[in-house]
């Protein structure tokens, strides 16, 4: 009889079609991994929602949030579904961005763009408006500038700013010939195709479908589903 908990995978949601096929990917490669029923859920714009997803699944239950910073959703709208539920005791673990994994993947995706030593690097995220989560992102920012041995600003998509075009504007008026954009969201959508408009001279794809990012989410289901020596 298997013992472990089941896995939600709790994603934002986007219109984007390929965005929504990444997910659905990622949830069965996390599925793959961990060998456990995983079950893919959308926090916003698209259905089944974490709550509807939740309710129908049996027995001890981990909720992973595949974002990179612990913003609204995270901190306020997921535990808010799985109250509403009934599901209060499924363990929610961190999001994803401060996943080790995750930066590295970021790093990657950059050089393959055809990033050079000395060119300065944005690191584009969605935004957000709360400040525990944007102390995150300031965070990642410093953790892929410490790869790349050099600096990295964050610039802001949708919400907040600096926006990724006036980083990118700041830094051609600091005399940097070259611009790069780091990509800090997990699946191609309206945000990523904004950054084609910024004005840098090369933009990172997406962070999936890089193998990684399945093995993060199932290292953080293993850590909530398997207590932990004392």
């Amino acid at each position: 009889m298997n013992r472990q908990p089941a896995l939600i995978l709790a994603v934002h949601g986007t219109r984007d079609p390929h965005g929504t096929a990444v997910a659905h990917s990622l949830a069965l490669r996390v599925g793959e991994i961990t060998r456990q029923p995983t079950h893919l859920a959308f926090a916003d714009v698209l259905t089944p929602t974490v709550g509807d997803v939740a309710a129908r699944v049996p027995g001890p239950l981990v909720v992973v949030p595949a974002f990179l910073a612990s913003g609204y959703h995270v901190r306020t709208d997921i535990p808010h579904q799985l109250a509403k539920a009934g599901r209060a005791d499924a363990v929610l673990t961190p999001a994803l961005g401060a996943h080790p994994a995750v930066v590295a993947t970021a790093h990657r995706r950059l050089l393959t763009t055809g990033y050079r030593t000395g060119d300065a690097v944005v690191l584009a995220c969605a935004g957000t408006s709360d400040e525990r989560a944007h102390a995150e992102l300031r965070a990642s920012a410093r953790a892929l500038a410490r790869r790349l041995r050099a600096p990295v600003c964050l610039g802001h998509i949708a919400t907040g700013g600096p926006t990724v075009a006036e980083q990118v504007t700041r830094l051609r008026d600091r005399g940097h010939r070259r611009v790069a954009v780091a990509t800090w969201l997990l699946a191609p959508g309206l945000f990523h195709d904004r950054l084609a408009d910024a004005g840098a001279d090369m933009v990172a794809p997406p962070l999936c479908p890089d193998p990684a990012i399945a093995h993060a989410v199932a290292e953080r289901y293993r850590q909530a589903a398997i207590p932990q020596p004392v």
